[in-house]
């Protein structure tokens, strides 16, 4: 790697260039397994998982997988949230070579299908709720063969194990389903119960597939990265070098972020494996009693999240008495942080909060402010080890832009995906000279440091200037009155678009539009001030809380009869 103006920046002890181990995904387990058989590695509800367990579990679902036909390179789905059962099915199934392909499960049967024909899935972990409500009557139009069902209470100890499928019953919709017998359908317990720990001995190359991590399709029909083993080895690798603090085999990870996002399966699930962690499984990450207990109950040290949660977290009536002492180091990306977010939770928490971003695409970190060095707030910080990054002119990618000045962010490493499945001319245009075009609008300081201005497809053009939604809303979220805000453009017939922001009170208080265009104008240029406002009562959010602003132009389009 050649010497770059950030590596100034990086904390004492990070190298800028890393010599890798060669070790596929499976051999984290295998290693740590061995090293601390009897260290508590998940904690869900009532339950704790030892590494000793987990790897035997891990080993007996790999025999299962196996004998019910998935052999090297096949595709296997896993459409859970964050419970014991998707991580010792990811772990099985990568242990036996077959290819991951992680499914969101509030995916429609629309959705669903699209994904695992597209990656042509052979085997698909569900649940047994999700094969009640969508997946049996869309069977027949699946590549997939077997399935395996996964039940919440199965991971549980006495008594929630009995008191759980009564209170999953009647939650809307249900959570917990009985399910009859039928060819071709497993129950993931009996599996675990009936299979010995023998799975086949496969060689895993490094350059192997290891998981199609599919994009969440805003712009068009959802394309599956190509994510391989050394994709995913390199980045977990590349967070143990940032992470120089961490104490190998003592830290306990809150793993809100569910684990088929790209940010939660390698942060919470094979980092903390990497280095022997505890992690706490959060099912819901929008269960904020749920999760404060888990941060205080299991001494959480490391805690990775999305700004919406530590502000909804800074919000939460008596926060002040919950004991959070414990969190010593905060990651937050997916989402803008603003710096009225960052100081309040840091202060309630004497924690420290590192702002990063990466994607799917990159498996998924790709920068990061320094730990102990000087971070910038409102920065998404610097290249980690052996990534490079620059800014380049939207118009003409081979010219770059000066310091100071936006253009797209592009980035090339060993973390950047091979391409996506079956996609050669998506590829094309995303990746160009080695170089991954991120698609995101951005600016670099005179010390390397990146700053987000949005996303190239929701810039606003007004007569000809850009706005950009993240700066808006920052803006408005800085009033004292305001939660959230969300910021899009609008057709205009004068402007070609214009600005339209909305936005979430604090609890008990009210604005006017007037007020809010007039506290727009004290602090942005005329031509960023909001020309039309909406009071709403919650904005629409992903499963990790990322505001989806591509709903809110849906929601406008639809009113405007477009």
């Amino acid at each position: 790697m050649e010497e770059r103006i950030w590596h100034e920046s990086y904390d004492e002890g990070v190298r800028a260039t890393v010599p890798y181990e060669e070790v596929p995904v499976p051999d984290f387990l295998k290693r740590t397994a061995a090293e601390y058989p009897d260290r508590d590695a998940i904690f869900f509800m009532n339950r704790a998982l030892s590494y000793g367990e987990y790897k035997e579990h891990a080993d007996r679902m790999a025999t299962a997988m196996s004998r019910l036909g998935v052999s090297q390179g096949d595709k296997v789905a896993i459409h859970t949230p964050t419970i014991p059962q998707a991580a010792v099915a990811y772990q099985a199934a990568a242990s036996i070579g077959a290819c991951v392909v992680l499914t969101n499960p509030l995916y429609t049967p629309r959705e669903i299908e699209h994904q695992w024909n597209d990656a042509g899935v052979k085997l698909a972990v569900t649940m047994d709720f999700l094969w009640d409500q969508k997946v049996r009557d869309m069977r027949d139009k699946l590549t997939a063969e077997q399935f395996i069902l996964c039940s919440i209470p199965e991971y549980l100890k006495f008594p929630l194990n009995l008191l759980a499928p009564l209170k999953l019953k009647k939650a809307s919709p249900p959570l917990y389903a009985k399910v009859a017998d039928e060819p071709g359908v497993h129950k993931f317990k009996d599996l675990l119960k009936s299979t010995p720990a023998d799975p086949p001995k496969v060689e895993i190359a490094m350059d192997d597939l290891a998981v199609l991590q599919y994009t969440g399709g805003t712009t068009g029909v959802s394309k599956g990265a190509m994510l391989t083993h050394r994709n995913l080895s390199v980045n977990v690798q590349q967070i143990n070098e940032w992470f120089s603090s961490a104490e190998r085999g003592a830290e306990v990870v809150m793993g809100c972020l569910p684990i088929f996002h790209v940010f939660g399966m390698t942060v919470n699930m094979n980092w903390s494996i990497f280095a022997g962690a505890a992690c706490v499984f959060q099912a819901n990450p929008r269960d904020l009693p749920g999760l404060l207990k888990g941060l205080s109950k299991h001494k959480v040290t490391i805690f990775p999240a999305v700004p919406n949660l530590f502000n909804a977290i800074n919000n939460h009536p008596g926060i002040e008495g919950i004991d959070l002492s414990s969190i010593k180091l905060c990651v937050s990306g997916s989402a803008p942080l603003t710096a009225d977010v960052q100081q309040r939770f840091e202060t309630l928490t004497d924690s420290v909060i590192i702002e990063g971003f990466g994607m799917s695409e990159t498996s998924p970190v790709a920068t990061c402010n320094p730990i102990q060095r000087a971070r910038k707030l409102g920065m998404v910080g610097v290249p980690v080890s052996d990534t490079d990054a620059k800014i380049v002119d939207l118009d003409d990618p081979s010219q770059d832009k000066p310091t100071g000045e936006e253009g797209e962010l592009i980035i090339r490493g060993p973390q950047v995906m091979l391409g996506y499945w079956q996609r050669p001319d998506e590829t094309e245009k995303t990746i160009k000279d080695g170089w991954l075009h991120t698609g995101d609008l951005a600016i670099m300081d005179e010390d390397g440091f990146f700053k987000l201005v949005g996303r190239v497809k929701d810039m606003i053009n007004c007569s000809g200037l850009k706005v950009f939604p993240d700066e808006v809303d920052a803006v408005l979220m800085s009033h004292d009155k305001v939660l959230e805000a969300a910021t899009i453009g609008v057709p205009d017939e004068k402007r070609g678009e214009t600005v339209k922001s909305f936005l979430v009170m604090q609890p008990g208080e009210t604005m006017t539009v007037e007020e809010v265009e007039a506290f727009a104008r004290e602090n942005l240029a005329a031509y960023k001030v909001p020309r039309e406002v909406e009071f709403i009562d919650e904005l629409p959010k992903s499963t990790v809380l990322k505001v989806l602003r591509r709903e809110l132009r849906d929601m406008e389009l639809a009113k405007r009869g477009g």
